[in-house]
């Protein structure tokens, strides 16, 4: 287990033996979602297309069957 403190500005740094476990590198994007009482971590690594996915799923106020239709024609 590996502990970091958050920043008055919100920021953290990933620790050492977490980065290398998870292969993080200089300019990876990586993404946060909370599930429960989870915090999880992803590193985007697939390209633009896994990117957007990631992006999609945290705009599901925006993701409905009548937002689908009312944007349809643009």
């Amino acid at each position: 287990m590996e502990f970091a403190k958050i920043s008055a500005k919100g920021q953290t740094t990933i620790p050492k033996a977490i980065r290398e476990a998870a292969n993080l590198k200089t300019g990876d994007l990586i993404t946060f979602e909370i599930e429960g009482d989870h915090l999880l971590v992803r590193r985007i690594s697939d390209g633009p297309e896994e990117y957007l996915r990631a992006v999609q799923s945290t705009m599901s106020e925006w993701n409905s069957a009548e937002d689908e239709e009312a944007w349809r024609d643009l």
